[in-house]
Order: structure tokens, then C-alpha cells, then sequence
């Protein structure tokens, strides 16, 4: 009896492994579909950068196309958003989350955009500010300060 309860167990988890495996395959297809496009319309614009946000994205003031477009699971979602002047008209879009802290406020930048989507983002004059360091974690704080004490070298993030 007990081995008949394993098997079946076992055989809902490999069913379950195999099923994850062609999802996860054939959403990394769409995924590589999807930039690839992005990489076929993307143009260079000159902006103003007026205000940048991490906010929800029914909150964003996106058009109604892109809320109604998204599925159901991500509209309650934070995501990276820009409000820029392009040329004379003021423009909410949204930004690559790897390049949001990148993005300076209130300054001029050459960005690759496609579409509402800011994909990188060069210094028209000067130079970007670079990010500051996210801080650490009380925890991390506390081992690092007991390793100082201890006199041993602090642990290396694995890569």
C-alpha cells in the first residue's frame, strides 16, 4: 500500500517536472520573439527626463490599450515608469527595470525606445550618474561586523 502511494507521488511529480519543462521552453521562445521585435522598431529620441517611478501599472497613466493587454496576474504589478518631455509633448513610458536607477532626473538623455518602452538609456551631456550601492540588510550588516571583529575575511557573494 505504502508503495503504491510513493509511486503515484512520484509519477505526479515527473508529470508536473515535464510539464514546467515545455512551458518553460516555449515561454523563452515567445520571450526571444518578443525582443527581438523590440530590437527591429527600437529608435534613438532625444528627451527630457521629467520624473521616473516605480508604481502600479493601472496607476501609471499608461494608455488603456497596454492596461487592458496585460494579463490579469501583472496589472496589480509595480513597474518602472518614466514621464518625459519628446519634443514638445510630455510622454509617460515605461523602462527597462536594469536601467531604471541608471536613469537621471532632470536631464537631457539620448534613449533607445520602442514603442512606451525605454530600452537603454546615453548621456546626451556628460556623463550618467552611476547607482548608489543598495544598502545591507541588518543581517548582513551584523555577520559582517562579527567577521570584523573575529578578524576573518568577509564572505564573497557567489556569482
Amino acid at each position: 500500500m505504502l508503495r503504491i502511494i510513493l509511486l503515484v507521488v512520484v509519477l505526479v511529480l515527473i508529470i508536473g517536472v515535464v510539464i514546467l519543462y515545455f512551458t518553460g521552453k516555449k515561454a523563452q521562445k515567445k520571450q526571444a520573439e518578443q525582443q527581438a521585435m523590440l530590437e527591429e522598431h527600437k529608435q534613438y529620441v532625444s528627451m527630457l527626463i521629467i520624473d521616473k517611478k516605480t508604481m502600479p501599472l493601472k496607476e501609471a497613466g499608461l494608455p488603456d490599450v497596454v492596461v487592458k493587454e496585460t494579463p490579469w496576474y501583472l496589472k496589480r504589478s509595480k513597474v518602472p515608469v518614466v514621464k518625459a518631455k519628446i519634443g514638445p509633448q510630455i510622454t509617460t513610458l515605461m523602462c527597462d527595470a536594469s536601467i531604471f536607477d541608471t536613469i537621471p532626473v532632470k536631464k537631457e538623455v539620448r534613449a533607445a525606445v520602442s514603442g512606451l518602452y525605454i530600452m537603454e538609456v546615453k548621456a546626451l551631456h556628460g556623463k550618467l550618474p552611476t547607482p548608489e550601492p543598495k544598502k545591507q540588510g541588518w543581517w548582513k550588516r551584523t555577520v559582517a561586523n562579527l567577521q570584523k571583529k573575529a578578524g576573518a575575511e568577509p564572505l564573497k557573494k557567489k556569482k
